[in-house]
């Protein structure tokens, strides 16, 4: 088999495919197929990210997995570059492509909940918040995105860090089954006991293997109402509220999840006009249990220093998870590149603190999360996602709303990034991949030694490489 042309320019697929092949294809579609032109392109080709800006020839929006299969061997018959998009963010604009096909799942909204055995079901354009107050209805959740607009697809078979990590995992790890079209447009269920090395390569693997129509969730009680702890610091106490995080971070239980956000105070009501823009230290947290063992718990996070303001207290989970979303929206510009840390020592705290005296931006955001608990609890070769027993995650979250300032902003986060990843080593979260420059480091550095079996499982399932719009594990 050869390996699928990538080169197409929107123009060059015009004119490399008959129309009546195109109308055919429109046809056979329960949903739609969106072509240059239509009313609905410019908004049908934009992603969350303002500083994507891409062209692909066809989007097609699917509206359930028989669609997925006619999009998947039309692709493939017109050697045509693929993305797939699910239902949510896309820091990386993997979702879209200049002059190829998408498959566009974000239609596919299904949802299902067995309250007795504790699963869901769920579409691949389902997002967080769709799922939450789904399972919420139950007292249900599993571990998921901290943006309700984050979307299940892509944030899972990344791995999925979030705010109940250390109790029950990472996103992958509750995954029960997928169903899965493969590049021969075949319809794949896969599960520890069927198709068992697809299973392993999509918990951690990305998109490299298929467009997964279906995840089915392993469900956890909690709420509706938990304690969240998220209290405001001024930056210019940071040196000992780090060192005391860090510490706090050190004896917490696994139902604690933490983490200490540098950032600027947002312009919102809550704060006099004059403290907006304020350069700030939160340490922010959730209890995944009872409302009084949650406030006993994460009361250190609470009492580092005298607060610029503490916004802790029992909340409805569904809410907790929308908390963040207006800071994040649509059309701004975003850079993100990630970390992963065995260990945080004085040395490393005073850096990150001096970088974060120097965001590029007052909306650029530091996140330090502690990881941990039960993502180390489970074996490096049990699944395809690396690192497992990184106790740190720290992601340099550049966000700005001027794209004249695109190039300032990368440079800068990319140049930090790349210092500390050489000096230190250190391995990164898929999801923060920045635009994915640097594909086979981030490979390595992401998959550890999972990728030889994971070229193994792309081997198999996808030898010429049609789904490559992700971190790309070439077979």
């Amino acid at each position: 088999m050869s390996v699928i042309d990538t080169t197409r320019t929107q123009d060059q697929l015009a004119t490399a495919l008959d129309g009546r092949e195109i109308d055919a294809f429109a046809a056979s579609l329960r949903g739609t197929l969106i072509r240059p032109g239509d009313d609905q392109y410019e908004r049908a080709r934009r992603v969350w990210n303002g500083m994507i800006d891409k062209r692909p020839g066809l989007i097609a929006r699917c509206a359930g997995t028989a669609d997925v299969v006619t999009a998947v061997r039309f692709a493939r018959e017109a050697g045509l570059q693929v993305a797939v998009r699910g239902g949510g963010h896309n820091v990386a604009g993997n979702a879209v492509n200049d002059g190829g096909i998408v498959i566009d799942l974000s239609p596919m909204k299904g949802i299902s909940v067995d309250s007795q055995r504790r699963l869901a079901r769920a579409q691949g354009g389902v997002t967080w918040g769709d799922l939450d107050r789904e399972t919420q209805v139950h007292g249900l959740a599993t571990p998921g995105g901290e943006v309700s607009m984050t979307g299940i697809a892509g944030y899972t078979l990344s791995g999925g860090l979030g705010l109940l990590h250390r109790k029950w995992g990472l996103a992958c790890d509750n995954l029960l089954s997928v169903e899965v079209v493969t590049a021969d447009g075949d319809v794949v269920h896969a599960s520890a006991t069927k198709n068992p090395d697809l299973f392993w390569a999509v918990r951690g693997g990305g998109g490299n293997f298929g467009v997964v129509t279906w995840f089915e969730f392993q469900l956890h009680p909690l709420g509706p109402e938990v304690f969240s702890a998220t209290t405001i610091y001024a930056l210019d106490d940071a040196l000992s509220i780090m060192r005391a995080w860090r510490d706090f971070t050190l004896h917490a239980p696994n139902e604690v999840t933490s983490q200490a956000v540098f950032w600027s105070l947002p312009a919102i009501p809550d704060f006099p006009e004059e403290m907006h823009g304020m350069p700030i230290l939160i340490t922010a947290g959730l209890y995944a249990g009872s409302v009084n063992d949650g406030e006993r718990a994460l009361a250190p996070l609470r009492e580092f220093s005298e607060p610029v303001a503490d916004l802790s207290g029992p909340t409805n989970y569904v809410d907790m998870q929308m908390s963040f979303d207006d800071f994040f929206p649509d059309g701004v510009q975003y850079y993100w590149k990630s970390l992963s840390l065995n260990a945080l020592e004085d040395a490393m705290i005073d850096e990150i603190i001096d970088l974060a005296r120097h965001r590029p931006s007052p909306d650029t955001l530091f996140a330090l999360r502690h990881l941990g608990g039960a993502i180390s609890e489970v074996a490096e070769d049990a699944t395809a996602y690396g690192n497992r027993q990184a106790q740190y995650n720290l992601s340099l979250d550049a966000t700005w709303r001027d794209p004249a300032d695109n190039e300032r902003n990368i440079a800068w986060v990319h140049g930090a990034w790349s210092d500390l990843r050489e000096r230190l080593n250190a391995g990164v979260y898929l999801n923060f991949a920045g635009l994915g420059e640097e594909n086979d480091l981030l490979a390595r550095a992401g998959y550890g030694r999972n990728i030889e079996r994971l070229r193994a499982v792309k081997r198999r399932y996808d030898p010429t490489n049609l789904f490559q719009g992700n971190i790309n594990v070439a077979p």
